[in-house]
């Protein structure tokens, strides 16, 4: 099957699992428990908008004692993550501030684009209004562990988030150059969320070893979004 025609059929369950997860209002509960949510209806893609706890600001970790914590993690337990957490990690990697986001991009074209992996499906995350919008309700995690390369993180860790790039979106103003600054910009996102991770007191790894069009297939990410970066989280083992 295509991707196109794969994409068709998984948005096709997607709008299926909207209904379901509105009519039964079980989407916080997908995603993890301990944080009150909302759920509501998106009406532009008819896909339920999960609403994420607001992102702590004044943590007491200093940024030095968080390098200091930050390190690769290759083994997890299974518990998954909070809501809260989960919220709190894709903030920290494309998140509002009163200025921009929170990671700098040339520009300020944000070219990113990040998505969540775990057992509830995969969720795409929207900087503006910091909520979730279901795109699948399919665990593809056994799937991603495949696809790269079945490195042991994935077999474990409870949740996998995905940064992707627009290049179209860079290229437009710098031409040529977009590559470079997507890249770039991939790397200040990653190493945001690995330390807001040791922050919270959760493992992470980045990897870039994974099959390309795999993945993208997976998240179901549109045409022109290639996948840069996959973080396996959790708490460590």
């Amino acid at each position: 099957m295509t991707r196109r025609g794969r994409r068709r059929r998984i948005v096709a369950v997607a709008l299926s699992v909207a209904v379901s997860l509105v009519m039964a209002g079980v989407a916080a509960a997908a995603l993890g428990s301990g944080d009150d949510a909302v759920v509501r209806d998106e009406p532009v893609r008819v896909v339920p908008a999960l609403a994420l706890p607001s992102p702590r600001t004044d943590g007491e970790t200093s940024l030095e004692q968080a390098i200091l914590q930050r390190g690769s993690v290759r083994e997890f337990d299974p518990t998954p993550l909070t809501l809260g957490q989960l919220g709190q990690l894709l903030w920290a990697a494309q998140g509002q501030r009163d200025q921009g986001r929170t990671a700098p991009s040339a520009g300020g074209l944000y070219p990113l684009e990040v998505y969540v992996a775990h057992e509830g499906g995969v969720y795409h995350y929207r900087s503006d209004g910091h909520e979730v919008a279901a795109v699948s309700s399919t665990d593809i995690r056994d799937d991603l562990a495949a696809a790269a390369l079945d490195q042991r993180a994935f077999h474990t860790a409870p949740a996998v988030i995905a940064i992707a790039g627009v290049e179209e979106r860079t290229a437009r103003k710098y031409g040529g150059r977009a590559e470079q600054y997507v890249l770039i910009e991939v790397g200040h996102a990653a190493q945001n969320v690995l330390l807001q991770a040791a922050v919270l007191g959760v493992g992470a790894v980045p990897t870039g070893a994974f099959e390309d069009d795999t993945v993208a297939e997976l998240f179901d990410m549109p045409d022109g979004t290639e996948p840069l970066y996959l973080i396996p989280i959790g708490r460590p083992a």
